[in-house]
């Protein structure tokens, strides 16, 4: 994956810039030993590693304010990253870049039940904003498989979703305000604690932006009541295409579960190995989780059941106490740690139109066999959301490009059923030199003029999302 070659002037500037940095954060803010920015060479797709020229953390919009001013004039480039979770390379840095981090932007700045929304500073953790308001009955719906590490600015950087998203949304059906901080250090305030801001949405352009526009550093984000009951059922099946007829079935019924997970054989293998949570002996299985009240929850159970039965299923489990409900989410919640275990493996997230999951399993299967490499497939089945995991061997040379490939055919099919490259794991470097595949020439060069306005030099994540040659002159400023 090819990243642009780093600028010798701002290399020769290195200790000049590491000083400034320290006139405007204090000193165990600012990391530039060359042991200690290894920790910051890369984010969740760990194949590419570049240690960065200095690594900020700042504690507040101020600090985040200076240090973008500072660069801004030196002309250094910024990247900005959250936990470090991405899986597209979104937070992959170059050697003359400097890595802004908000591990310490964790404070819990306002909480209102009346009006169910709560402010916060975006290093805090997915998980722990549901913890700060659970007490009181509450919670944040959007969750991703990282929840206990990822953090608010990254997922709003991605538009981050998770297993429950089918019904409550991603993160910007639950993002209704933010403080963003220009490369030029200018503090922007976007929306609000309320339905509707006037004027442009600006919110909507940001959420997504993958950190290309500003640095959020404050979100007021929904919280949701608790509801008053919710019920997962296990659903086994003897192929992938039954289980992706049956996932379509559920939709085209008017049926609204909480959740619809996919899983295949060989994450099944692995969760069990892993987890040990009890899963069937089948090819695919399906977790659907619905919620409301008991006789709402039978009800909707009462449908599944007999649309999965028309798909003759393997075995049909319905969790019948909370010890039961865990069991069966903790191995789709340990999923992607499992597979791990077997080896290195290349995570997608394309996205395609339901009805085409089917198809789409089956073509997998056929790439794999081609390519010759192994797929494993959980995902988020109720929106399409896929998540092929390519396992490959890092050691054997040549088995990287070969996996990369197989993944840009899938990436590339999700694209010609209707699809598009990313649903919530966003483009950065491992899908930049895909968007031709998705955007013609007049759509770059419109989204690359958004990015004009926020950040006229290109300083702010500059090597991501928009194919190198594309955006070219624009990073020679």
């Amino acid at each position: 994956m090819q990243m642009p070659a780093p600028s010798a002037d701002i290399l020769a500037r290195r200790a000049r810039i590491t000083r400034r940095l320290r006139e405007v954060l204090p000193g165990d803010a600012v990391i530039d030993d060359p042991v200690e920015t290894r920790a910051y060479e890369c984010d969740g797709l760990t194949a590419y590693r570049c240690p960065p020229l200095a690594a900020v953390l700042p504690s507040t919009t101020e600090e985040v304010a200076a240090v973008l001013r500072l660069c801004h004039e030196e002309r250094v480039p910024v990247v900005p990253r959250g936990a470090g979770t991405s899986l597209a390379g979104g937070a992959l840095p170059t050697a003359d870049s400097v890595i802004l981090g908000v591990a310490r932007l964790t404070q819990v700045l306002e909480t209102d039940y009346d009006n169910r929304f709560i402010r916060v500073q975006t290093g805090r953790t997915n998980l722990s904003v549901t913890g700060a308001v659970e007490a009181d009955g509450f919670f944040y719906a959007p969750d991703p498989s990282s929840q206990l590490a990822c953090a608010i600015a990254g997922n709003i950087g991605m538009n981050s979703g998770g297993a429950h998203c089918l019904k409550y949304g991603v993160t910007t059906n639950n993002l209704l305000g933010v403080t963003l901080v220009q490369m030029d250090g200018t503090v922007l305030e976007l929306g609000g604690a309320h339905m509707d801001a006037g004027g442009y949405d600006l919110l909507g352009l940001i959420c997504g932006s993958e950190g290309q526009l500003g640095v959020v550093t404050e979100a007021t984000l929904r919280i949701l009541p608790k509801p008053e009951g919710a019920r997962p059922a296990l659903i086994g099946f003897g192929s992938n295409e039954v289980a992706g007829a049956c996932v379509s079935d559920i939709i085209k019924a008017g049926i609204l579960p909480v959740a619809i997970e996919f899983m295949d054989r060989p994450c099944i293998i692995a969760t069990e190995n892993f987890a040990k949570a009890g899963y069937p002996d089948c090819e695919a299985l399906l977790i659907v989780e619905v919620e409301g009240s008991e006789a709402e929850i039978d009800a909707q159970l009462g449908l599944i059941r007999q649309i999965a039965a028309r798909h003759d299923p393997v075995e049909f489990r319905e969790s019948q106490s909370e010890d039961e409900s865990r069991k069966i989410w903790l191995g789709r919640k340990s999923a992607f740690g499992a597979m791990g275990v077997m080896g290195d493996y290349i995570c997608l997230d394309g996205t395609i139109p339901v009805s085409e999951l089917p198809f789409v399993l089956r073509r997998i299967g056929e790439l794999s066999a081609q390519f010759g490499l192994k797929v494993a497939n959980v995902f988020h089945a109720g929106d399409g959301n896929m998540h092929p995991l390519i396992l490959f061997d890092a050691n054997k040379p040549g088995d990287l490009e070969t996996c990369e490939a197989m993944g840009a055919e899938i990436l590339k099919l999700c694209v010609e059923v209707g699809g598009c490259l990313t649903g919530e794991h966003g483009v950065g470097i491992e899908k930049r030199d895909l968007m031709n595949v998705q955007f013609a020439p007049g759509d770059l060069e419109a989204q690359m003029r958004v990015k004009d306005v926020f950040d006229p030099g290109w300083l702010l994540n500059p090597a991501k999302v928009f194919p190198l040659e594309a955006s070219e002159s624009r990073r020679a400023g």
